[in-house]
């Protein structure tokens, strides 16, 4: 059974999803809205719908997949666009949409290197991809859920492989690759853990630049929090070594 099979069937994601606080996708969702009345967006890995439920609200023309039926369940009680897919290959014709994104998607996919691509095939030139994810290789940070991002050691660790990934980057940039991981399954089911993807912003803005995209915007908090905070948090490069992964681009006009 493929990893993302484990999603097919199961309520406990659901139920916890069905329950998230509106701060923790309000960022995700605002920076996916296109600004203009009746625009079509995707939001992809939707989830029990709330950000699909949001930009309808705001007067744009939202759909969503999943690969849990229970989620999408749920998340047809925000909107009948809302549908199950195979996690490989959208359901859409090419630059469908004036946006799409993914938000704790990407951590979850066999193929990220794939999955990025295949988001951006639905764009239309000029449209926007907004992708969120954990960063795995935090350097600086607490509260450190997941294993590989706790204690010195790790963020040692983790240095030497950004440093070792933006060699290659410059020196043999088609042998670059998400890092794999192990998933952490427990029971009962405690969501996130089970990443198999070390995602990170400097691999995530690679594979969008690859993907003929301009990223606009990377930063390293996902939700919104105060101005200054923000501002101080995101200004210099450390924003790559710290708490999340939160890329914004556009697909170039070709």
């Amino acid at each position: 059974m493929s990893h993302q099979e484990t999603y097919r069937h199961n309520e406990a994601y659901a139920e916890f999803l069905a329950n998230w606080d509106a701060n923790f996708y309000a960022k995700y969702a605002d920076y996916l809205n296109p600004g203009k009345a009746g625009a079509r967006v995707l939001d992809v890995g939707c989830g029990a719908g709330q950000v699909v439920g949001r930009l309808t609200e705001a007067g744009v023309e939202a759909h969503g997949v999943d690969v849990s039926e229970p989620n999408i369940e749920k998340a047809r009680r925000f909107s009948s666009r809302c549908q199950l897919y195979d996690g490989t290959k959208l359901p859409f014709p090419d630059r469908f949409f004036a946006s799409a994104g993914a938000l704790n998607v990407l951590e979850h996919v066999e193929q990220p290197e794939a999955f990025i691509p295949e988001l951006v095939r639905v764009v239309e030139p000029g449209g926007r991809i907004v992708l969120s994810s954990p960063n795995f290789f935090r350097v600086f940070g607490f509260r450190d859920y997941h294993p590989k991002m706790r204690g010195l050691s790790n963020k040692w660790l983790n240095w030497q492989r950004l440093s070792e990934k933006r060699h290659l980057m410059k020196t043999d940039p088609n042998a670059v690759r998400f890092d794999r991981m192990t998933p952490i399954v427990k029971e009962p089911f405690t969501p996130d853990d089970d990443a198999i993807i070390a995602t990170n912003a400097l691999e995530m803005e690679f594979f969008l630049n690859r993907a003929d995209c301009k990223v606009e915007s990377v930063f390293c908090t996902d939700r919104y929090v105060a101005k200054a905070i923000d501002f101080i948090l995101n200004l210099t490069p450390t924003r790559y070594l710290m708490f999340n992964s939160f890329v914004v681009a556009r697909r170039k006009m070709r």
